[in-house]
């Protein structure tokens, strides 16, 4: 017998609904129409696979408000946020779509290297069989669409986990992708226990898992896969740099934007702000005042920008970690206050370099200042970190980008922008525990393929 859970509002605390988990006899029966499904993807044609994620968007568009709604229901994320989420999913199904057409390998010549052999291999991009697509709950519809398009695309069959919180987003994407005509042998949404992934994980025929989520939960999927392909993105402890010649409004509103929206429950928020002594009393200023505007509450009230954290547990260790640097000396410049699940917008500065909020990733609206005196200085502080996923800097100076670039261990640095840039087709992920392989749609599909070659 399964278990059961239950899920409720994060703002009104209302109950969505009860659930069962999957139990390890389903898990193992899903596995095994997953296997067989293999053959039915093999019988579909590239071309009609394209077709199939065109559908797919088409149905994700005209539902889109219907989701938006379920999203903000489950998560607490603004219903503004919400309907950006279901744009940006439409855009990663047509881009998988249009992917799928164009996965190609090439020839090569044997003769390049002596001796002569007079041969040519034919490199071809292969399905590698069954996809565990493992999501979070904070990009319930976007995110899940950043796997099982390009998993589709490649022509694999797919394993659908989301996080608990999103069951019912999930099951009507699922019931949407099979009314597009992905096949039910093709595509299954499977919600194990916890207890249970770790069998799932190191099931011989899935073949490789594609996670979004924590490093803690990335440790334990990587000692249960054994040799099976990974795919991991994980969290991000962000910088957003402030030069001098930065354009201080553009950089307020990238820092309230990316930071303070979903409630600052994302990988690539701007996590720790890092502005020139010479523009720190300016910049300071000018994002206090445009934050002490936005406003908080509702998640369903059309105006609102910051809602809930996801549960009371989030919530408290946010609450937790601001205490903690005021107890080491930061001063609150805004917030530092709590209602419910509700963390309010809270901009810190004077904050120790080994507190938590600068050390570890924080899923939640707090934003903590450091001025700094120059890049040579800055560069140690922010590599200083077990994370290595995006960052952004504010400067009309192009050899101060080129030289962050180079120097700072990030997997992407945007310029005259912050580090929640973000767009279908760009390679996405980061190094050191910010995760292994790149999504971004061509190339999930290629780490969701394998070379064959044929010698002739």
């Amino acid at each position: 017998m399964s278990l059961q859970y239950s899920i409720s509002n994060p703002y009104t605390g209302e109950l969505i609904g009860d659930y069962r988990y999957a139990n390890y006899e389903q898990i193992s029966e899903t596995i095994a129409i997953l296997k067989a499904g293999q053959a039915t993807q093999k019988k579909i044609a590239a071309h009609e696979r394209a077709d199939i994620l065109r559908k797919l968007a088409g149905l994700l568009e005209e539902n889109a408000e219907e989701l938006a709604q379920l999203i903000t229901s489950e998560t607490g994320k603004t219903i503004s946020d919400s309907r950006v989420e279901m744009t940006r999913a439409i855009n990663a199904t047509i881009a998988s779509g249009e992917e799928a057409r164009q996965i190609s390998g090439e020839a090569l010549d044997s003769d390049c290297y002596a001796p002569t052999r007079n041969k040519i291999g034919i490199v071809m991009w292969r399905p590698l069989g069954t996809i565990l697509c493992i999501t979070p709950f904070n990009f319930p519809i976007n995110i899940a669409m950043h796997k099982i398009g390009p998993a589709f695309a490649a022509g694999n069959s797919i394993m659908f986990k989301p996080g608990p919180q999103n069951t019912a987003s999930a099951t009507m994407l699922t019931e949407l992708c099979h009314q597009a005509g992905i096949p039910k042998d093709v595509l299954q949404l499977c919600i194990p226990d916890v207890p249970d992934m770790a069998g799932l994980i190191a099931h011989k025929d899935i073949s490789a898992i594609n996670f979004t989520g924590g490093t803690a939960a990335a440790d334990s999927i990587a000692m249960a896969a054994g040799y099976k392909k990974l795919l991991l993105e994980l969290g991000g402890n962000d910088p957003l740099i402030i030069m001098p010649d930065g354009d201080i409004k553009g950089a307020v509103n990238a820092a309230i934007n990316q930071r303070f929206a979903t409630a600052g429950q994302r990988c690539t928020a701007a996590k720790r702000i890092f502005v020139h002594q010479d523009v720190y009393g300016q910049f300071r200023d000018a994002l206090v005042a445009a934050s002490s505007k936005l406003i908080v509450g509702d998640p369903r009230n059309e105006v609102t920008f910051v809602g809930p954290v996801i549960n009371t547990r989030a919530a408290d260790e946010v609450k937790q970690r601001i205490d903690q640097a005021v107890e080491l000396g930061a001063n609150v410049l805004l917030g530092n206050k709590r209602e419910g699940n509700i963390i309010y917008p809270t901009i810190l500065d004077n904050v120790a370099d080994n507190c938590d909020l600068m050390v570890e990733e924080t899923f939640g609206p707090v934003m903590p200042l450091r001025s700094f005196e120059s890049l040579e200085e800055l560069v140690p502080l922010i590599n200083n970190s077990a994370y290595g996923l995006q960052g952004g800097v504010f400067t009309q100076n192009l050899a101060v980008a080129k030289f962050l670039f180079e120097e700072l261990h990030l997997g992407t640095l945007a310029m005259n922008d912050g580090p929640g840039f973000r767009t279908e087709h760009f390679p996405f992920g980061g190094v050191k525990a910010s995760g292994v392989g790149r999504e971004g749609i061509k190339y999930a599909i290629r780490e969701m393929s394998f070379t064959k070659t044929l010698v002739i």
